[in-house]
């Protein structure tokens, strides 16, 4: 029996069709090479009866062949698994890079090898002291002139260095919350990438619903959703959503009516089609050491902004808002279907981590950009025992604070000693006596603001540039003798000392006559001198910057490992594209030698045939 007429010609016109649609998407994946996102498109297929191969007319024993092709839907050719292996090694390399920008604005403060630092003034003050240390020159003012020149030098770069550091701490502030910047800070960007991914996902699913694809929208989806790994640790999920997930209003009892079409007994006839959910979650670590998880984005559930979270920076001092007086909140989406804690909250805070009981690692993200923002600005690098710090882990990052309290601690020190040694050779000085002056007050150095001396507010007594205190010339020696050059030569003594100062006799009574104990951490500098106390630093410095510099070397190679992974099955490849449009053009012109064939065919069938008896 002879086929229908123009079943061929069907057949071959849906070969040229699906042929005419790949070499559209090939040209269309060329041309997005390098759109930012894109991810390559396929052409899906099936024959035609294959679910229904039995028509009306046809004998049931033939064989079913040569009805044409169906083309089912335009695709995307990606990979969730290499998905969440990108985005959960963003977090990690972007927490490192995170450190390390914060450690390289550090090292412009701290990092003398190339610079005239406080090293060298502390080398400047010691060779003024080895100038007057003769006794004719300790009573020439212009000597006292020059090492007060030089110790004001070095005030001064204290001083810059601490603005400096404050500088860096607000730039690094200014990066989370970016209110007082031109630029989005980390809070405004991740608000406005959840708001973005909850539309997104109703206007997906919503043109799916409708039969559209999407696939641009879901290209610009999954940008985001990389944009956000880097701020935060997620987690990427697809489901369906309760009316079509199989089961019953009680979460447990099977129904296949969501799934299925049924016939009239209940028996499965087709599967429906329906699109996924998509759902982002934060992962982090709660009070107990517990990796947890908060619900940022739901899918497409609920009206409005419920289908999304937030995260809020809130200022406990409006005049001071860094680096520990405010508070970050994270505010999961008003519906979470999985953990059922709509609006749940985690807040990260300084005072949080501190009063925290436990070991390790707790109150904070389990990586990204926000935290390492967070690590600088609140973790000091303290190991005390007792400390919350060194219980929670906090001591791991040396942030501002750390580096800040070297600073505070050599300016502090330094006023100590020279102030000591300077008021221990006043009490010998019997003009003082005689003019009832008291000998606490020929201080040297003091604080610009009248408080406890730091890097911040050290400075010169200005009783000193103006000529009521001068350094001591009474004397004042172990050894009982009284001679002019005993101030200078302890204080030339005290800058080559190492604090504690242990070994030196001098200086240790004259420390303890102020009531300071060699342990005093007033006399702390770890075993150095006052110019090597500044290498210890930038050593610590380096040190930091050199580990986690391999870190994010590491890091980064990973994560190019598995973007090349993903941009080999996902990206565009000129030579593959290529080798499949030739492929294509050859079924296309096949294709179109089938419907001449037919053409033949037909007119032989029609003009050649039953011509006997006319």
């Amino acid at each position: 029996m002879v086929r229908a007429t123009f079943s061929g010609f069907t057949t071959a016109l849906s070969a040229l069709q699906e042929n005419q649609k790949r070499l559209d998407i090939i040209g269309h994946n060329l041309s997005n090479m390098n759109t930012v996102g894109y991810t390559r498109q396929s052409l899906q297929t099936s024959s035609v009866n294959y679910k229904s191969p039995v028509a009306t007319y046809m004998n049931g024993s033939e064989v079913i062949v040569g009805f044409g092709v169906h083309m089912d839907k335009v695709t995307q050719i990606r990979d969730p698994y290499l998905d969440a292996q990108y985005r959960s090694q963003m977090y990690k390399s972007s927490y490192t890079d995170g450190l390390q920008t914060a450690l390289d604005s550090l090292s412009k403060i701290f990092d003398e090898s190339e610079i005239v630092g406080i090293n060298q003034a502390f080398n400047e003050i010691r060779a003024s002291l080895e100038n007057m240390q003769d006794s004719p020159k300790v009573n020439d003012p212009i000597y006292e002139s020059e090492l007060r020149s030089r110790m004001k030098a070095l005030t001064n770069l204290l001083n810059d260095a601490s603005r400096k550091l404050d500088e860096a701490e607000l730039q690094e502030y200014i990066r989370l919350d970016g209110s007082t910047s031109t630029e989005n800070g980390a809070v405004e960007d991740v608000n406005d990438i959840l708001r973005q991914i909850g539309n997104l996902n109703r206007q997906i699913k919503q043109n799916q619903i409708l039969g559209q694809q999407s696939l641009e929208l879901m290209d610009e989806r999954n940008v985001l959703l990389d944009k956000l790994a880097n701020y935060i640790p997620i987690e990427v999920t697809y489901y369906k959503d309760p009316a079509h997930d199989g089961l019953a209003a009680d979460g447990v009892t099977p129904d296949l009516s969501e799934t299925y079409y049924l016939d009239k007994n209940g028996n499965p006839i087709a599967k429906k089609e329906w699109p996924d959910d998509l759902r982002v979650e934060m992962l982090y670590t709660d009070a107990n050491g517990v990796s947890q998880r908060l619900t940022l984005v739901e899918g497409t559930q609920g009206n409005g902004d419920e289908n999304y979270g937030k995260l809020e920076l809130t200022k406990l001092n409006a005049d001071k808002p860094y680096p520990d007086q405010f508070t970050l909140t994270f505010t999961a989406s008003a519906i979470d279907l999985k953990n059922k804690n709509p609006g749940g909250t985690f807040e990260l805070s300084k005072a949080a981590m501190e009063n925290t009981a436990g070991t390790t690692g707790l109150n904070q993200l389990s990586g990204g950009s926000i935290q390492a923002s967070l690590d600088m600005l609140w973790k000091d690098g303290r190991k005390d025992a007792g400390r919350k710090e060194a219980e929670n882990g906090l001591e791991d990052v040396n942030g501002y604070e750390y580096y800040r309290r070297q600073l505070d601690n050599l300016a502090k020190t330094f006023a100590t000693v020279v102030n000591e040694i300077n008021i221990d050779g006043a009490r010998n000085d019997q003009s003082l006596k005689d003019n009832g002056i008291d000998p606490t007050t020929q201080v040297l150095l003091t604080s610009k603001d009248n408080g406890d001396i730091t890097a911040a507010n050290i400075g010169i007594n200005i009783d000193w540039s103006n000529g009521k205190v001068h350094v001591s010339k009474a004397g004042s020696a172990a050894n009982g003798t009284k001679n002019p050059t005993d101030t200078v030569l302890n204080l030339l003594e005290a800058m080559k000392a190492t604090y504690p100062p242990n070994s030196n006799k001098n200086l240790s009574n004259i420390f303890q006559a102020a009531g300071l104990t060699a342990n005093d951490e007033l006399l702390a500098l770890k075993g150095n001198s006052f110019a090597d106390y500044m290498n210890h630093v930038s050593t610590t410095l380096a040190n930091d910057s050199y580990h986690n510099s391999v870190a994010l070397k590491t890091n980064v190679t990973v994560l190019n490992g598995i973007q090349g992974s993903r941009d080999s099955m996902s990206g565009v490849s000129l030579d593959e594209e290529a080798s499949n449009m030739m492929q294509f053009s050859a079924a296309y012109s096949a294709a179109s030698r089938f419907m001449t064939a037919l053409d033949q065919m037909l007119d032989k069938l029609i003009n050649s045939t039953g011509v006997v008896g006319r």
